[in-house]
């Protein structure tokens, strides 16, 4: 099968539009809070995309108490027995960086100097920034107005199923076997997919979160969160000599003792780091937030036994200092899952080919809903949605990227119905 000029058209002006309107709804979600979803604002998209489901005539569509949106699309007449697959992606933005108020800005047919932004003045997206751009002269690029992320994140990748969806409607002489969709809430800060209702997927799935055009991705970090609390004793400081334990400036200490050299912005490809991403307190008591992150297991233990190794090294030097630190495993490096199913790597191999684009196999320097799905029993790789420089006010995306994305779920479908 391939895909005819007017089809990709088709799929090109589908899934441009669906996201330049998915980007603009907020759905930022939010770490310092337990419940699922952590914002009721996630809840506004999977009301839209409920409502369009439904104009794509998918089946048993349902936005549960989680803020998911699970929908079935029956197979073509004939292929009812073919093995079923499943699409994600998730509705959340990360907190990094405001996604309030976006409002997308196409750049036509970029001619390789600095893009500028209209609400951010200083800032500059240039080849330099992202080595990616150099290869995407002539196309038009997708970008925030500089003052908010743009989304891609996963937005870009929800816009390339549901533009998958309205194909499959539209054209007959696209083939699928069965089809579930699932739309996860707060997966930026990893806790969505433990609310995930396996019944509701097939035993096979597919995240499409990843970066830039033709990569596909079975390899994740092994991921654990550090969370440390500080608790000294405030005295007044004009009688605090040998008295004051000032557990923020301690903490402010502690942490400085960790390798430079091992943290993100001074580490790449396979390298795993520390990232301390929260440290507030006072003199009494202090708390941080730290994401600890390798592609082996036993490096991130190592790290954590340097951490237990300074917090008593820090009690003995300050004290009636306490420190207490709590260790949890986020997710698995999902290769020691999938690489037992072979064959649903193979087809996502083959379905990016067949859209014409050069396959680029990377390791995720980070996770996806798929990880911890792989380590429910579901294999789920993770299929590009084309964006990049994620979680950043000079994210961008081309919009190729949204047709070739979508061209590759075309053919993915296509090749499990040809698959023994």
């Amino acid at each position: 099968m391939d895909l005819t000029k007017d089809i990709q058209e088709f799929l090109l002006n589908e899934a441009l539009e669906r996201f330049l309107r998915y980007v603009k709804v907020w759905t930022v979600s939010d770490e310092s809070v337990e419940t699922v979803p952590s914002t009721k604002i996630q809840l506004d998209l999977g009301k839209l995309l409920v409502e369009e489901l439904k104009k794509l005539n998918l089946e048993n569509i349902i936005h549960d108490e989680y803020g998911f949106v699970y929908a079935y699309l029956p197979p073509s007449k004939g292929l009812e027995k073919v093995t079923p697959i499943g699409l994600l992606a998730h509705m959340d933005t990360s907190p990094a960086v405001s996604g309030k108020n976006v409002k997308p800005v196409i750049h036509r047919k970029y001619d390789g100097k600095e893009i500028k932004f209209t609400q951010n003045k200083g800032l500059v997206l240039s080849i330099e920034d992202s080595p990616n751009l150099e290869e995407y002269i002539g196309l038009d690029i997708i970008t925030s107005e500089g003052d908010t992320l743009l989304g891609a994140d996963d937005k870009a990748g929800i816009a390339e199923i549901m533009a998958a969806c309205a194909a499959w409607k539209e054209f007959d002489e696209l083939k699928h076997g069965p089809i579930f969709v699932c739309f996860s809430t707060d997966e930026e800060i990893g806790s969505g997919i433990d609310k995930v209702d396996m019944k509701k997927l097939p035993k096979v799935c597919y995240t499409v979160d990843g970066g830039e055009m033709g990569e596909l991705e079975f390899e994740c970090f092994d991921a654990w969160l550090a969370q440390t609390k500080f608790i000294g004793l405030n005295v007044h400081p004009g009688e605090a000599k040998n008295k004051m334990i000032n557990a923020i400036e301690i903490a402010s200490r502690f942490f400085s003792e960790l390798p430079e050299s091992e943290a993100p912005e001074h580490t790449e490809e396979r390298e795993g780091f520390f990232h301390l991403t929260k440290l507030q307190g006072n003199a009494e008591e202090a708390n941080s937030r730290m994401f600890i992150r390798d592609f082996s297991e036993e490096n991130n233990h190592r790290r954590m036994d340097y951490l237990k190794n300074l917090k008593k090294a820090y009690e003995i030097r300050y004290p009636g200092l306490k420190i207490e630190i709590n260790f949890k495993h986020q997710y698995q490096n999902m290769f020691i899952y999938l690489e037992k199913t072979p064959k649903v790597i193979d087809l996502a191999k083959q379905a990016i080919e067949k859209s014409g684009l050069e396959l680029k196999i990377h390791p995720i320097r980070g996770g996806t809903d798929g990880a911890r799905l792989s380590a429910k029993g579901i294999p789920t790789p993770n299929i590009f949605a084309g964006g990049l420089l994620f979680h950043s006010r000079k994210e961008y995306i081309p919009t190729l990227a949204l047709q070739k994305a979508t061209e590759v779920l075309i053919y993915l479908a296509n090749l499990w119905i040809q698959s023994k």
